[in-house]
């Protein structure tokens, strides 16, 4: 993705690299709010997703792709984690839909969520998502003594 993002204007073709929808992680992470920028439903959100995941899931549609290295303006953190912004056309020149069962930008984002928890990288992590056994400790307390 060499090309020069110039500005918008209505004259310009779905196939331009300027029509394509931007999918950023932050709309589909269930760990953000509406105010830090998800788009989706937290209960079918994914937990975290990565720039990666996401273009894996979308490369498998056969849709177009471009990956660029951009950070989500309300994101907090700078660090390269949550650095990447995907770009996908969704539209043929004569306004068309490229394929019918992505019409939407909301088509594709619930895709995304729908897949992502079935790639393999996020099937190898059992140790990670399974919570930890809280230990109670069974001590009396040792404080001062209660009056007498």
């Amino acid at each position: 993705m060499a090309a020069v993002v110039t500005s918008w204007t209505p004259d310009k073709k779905h196939t331009d690299l300027q029509r394509w929808i931007c999918i950023y992680p932050a709309y589909l992470n269930s760990k953000k709010t509406l105010a830090e920028g998800r788009k989706l439903p937290r209960d079918i959100c994914v937990e975290n997703p990565t720039h990666q995941e996401i273009r894996d899931v979308l490369f498998t549609t056969g849709l177009r792709i471009g990956v660029e290295n951009k950070l989500y303006p309300r994101e907090r953190s700078k660090e390269m984690l949550y650095r990447g912004r995907i770009r996908v056309e969704l539209k043929n020149d004569d306004g068309t839909p490229i394929k019918d069962e992505y019409p939407t930008r909301e088509a594709v984002m619930r895709h995304i969520v729908e897949s992502i928890p079935k790639l393999k990288t996020r099937q190898n992590r059992p140790a990670e998502q399974q919570p930890q056994a809280v230990q109670q400790s069974s001590n009396k307390s040792k404080g001062k003594k209660g009056r007498r």
